[in-house]
């Protein structure tokens, strides 16, 4: 036998294909992390016509900046994990240049645009709304970096900045306008009302953090209208101690903007009692039950001026009239969590207090485990 085949003294190598999306790079560093297999990590940075060249150019680095990206070359890995579209070409290029020494498997977490057929396994999430496919694991929830230990470990490190700050903490991890939904002034001051509102039900502070899709004016708003012991941190790229997991492992509860799918679920994957914030109202609702939302072009462009968000107004349209294989819809993910107790939409009740773990994540390690069913390490799940 050659290649991986005849790998039965060490694990896999692996290689992680990093993109320009934290919560698709925080995937992928999650299932390298529940194999505990060695990877490395490989960036990259992308031409303006990435898109064209990828369409059309099949396995190719063309799309990439050679100087302002990770070298490629041998000894090529056993496993590539990647998520995103930029990244696909890259990845099959590996492949290809491989393919006299070893069969380089490739694993795509989300939506791939190539055929399923091209990848060992995709990892997806309803949203999606991917077709039943062999090579497609249909996970409820996105994979998360979530353990007692991160959380324990964070909050260590962060006891002694809150220390003046009475307890019990909320959680308040604040995402921004993702898809059609936006998130502006108006949500900021009803998320600060509301919030404020919860921590005063149970004599807490609030624990928040801001992410790299929030508005600089919506912070300011949010600052204003929060009217309880409050400690809050803005999110700065390569800050060197971010406490986003130090929260989530401090606080009793959590509240999170319902815009992000990965903080939902890192959210819920902690065990503690989740709060969603609906980013619009009415008709703009992330919830289906609420009546008045049909018609929206013409209400849409009704909006206050502060709401409107042209790419947030085209991305609504595609949803009601484009296919699906090109969009997503994440309030399946909103009812999931919601139906199965994890969840509560804020201000409508209180979720269990011991909800149900999420199990995604060892799915998705006994399905990379069989596609190396000769690596002798693998113990099982």
């Amino acid at each position: 036998m050659s290649g991986i085949q005849s790998r039965e003294t060490g694990p896999p190598t692996v290689w992680l294909m990093m993109g320009h999306r934290a919560g698709d790079n925080s995937q992928v560093l999650a299932l390298a992390e529940a194999l505990g297999w060695p990877y490395e990590i490989r960036r990259f940075a992308y031409r303006s016509y990435e898109l064209l060249v990828n369409l059309t150019h099949g396995p190719t680095l063309a799309g990439t900046v050679p100087e302002r990206s990770s070298h490629l070359e041998p000894p090529w890995p056993d496993l590539v994990i990647s998520a995103g579209r930029r990244n696909e070409p890259i990845c099959r290029w590996i492949q290809a240049q491989a393919k006299s020494e070893k069969q380089v498997k490739l694993i795509h977490i989300g939506r791939p645009w190539a055929d399923f057929d091209r990848f060992d396994l995709v990892i997806t999430t309803p949203q999606y709304r991917l077709p039943n496919h062999p090579r497609i694991l249909q996970n409820k929830t996105p994979l998360h970096r979530v353990s007692s230990e991160r959380l324990e470990a964070d909050a260590e490190q962060w006891r002694g900045e809150l220390q003046d700050m009475p307890s019990p903490y909320i959680a308040l991890v604040i995402g921004g306008n993702s898809g059609p939904y936006s998130y502006d002034r108006a949500a900021a001051r009803r998320l600060g009302e509301q919030a404020s509102h919860l921590a005063r039900q149970y004599g807490a502070s609030l624990l928040v953090t801001t992410s790299a899709r929030t508005r600089p004016d919506t912070i300011e708003v949010l600052k204003q209208t929060i009217d309880v012991p409050c400690y809050f941190y803005e999110w700065r790229p390569n800050a060197e101690a971010n406490p986003y997991f130090a929260f989530l492992g401090l606080a009793e509860r959590i509240i999170v903007t319902a815009d992000s799918v990965s903080m939902m679920t890192e959210a819920c994957a902690t065990g503690k009692p989740v709060y969603l914030f609906d980013l619009g109202q009415g008709w703009r609702a992330m919830r289906r039950t609420l009546p008045g939302k049909h018609g929206f072009l013409d209400k849409y462009l009704r909006k206050p001026r502060d709401s409107f968000d042209f790419r947030a107004f085209v991305y609504l349209a595609g949803m009601y009239l484009g296919p699906k294989r090109i969009t997503r819809d994440i309030r399946i993910i909103h009812d999931y969590l919601i139906s199965s107790g994890r969840a509560v939409w804020l201000g409508e009740g209180h979720p269990l207090e011991f909800p149900p773990p999420l199990e995604d994540i060892s799915r998705a390690v006994q399905r990379v485990h069989a596609l190396f069913p000769n690596y002798t390490g693998v113990k099982a799940a």
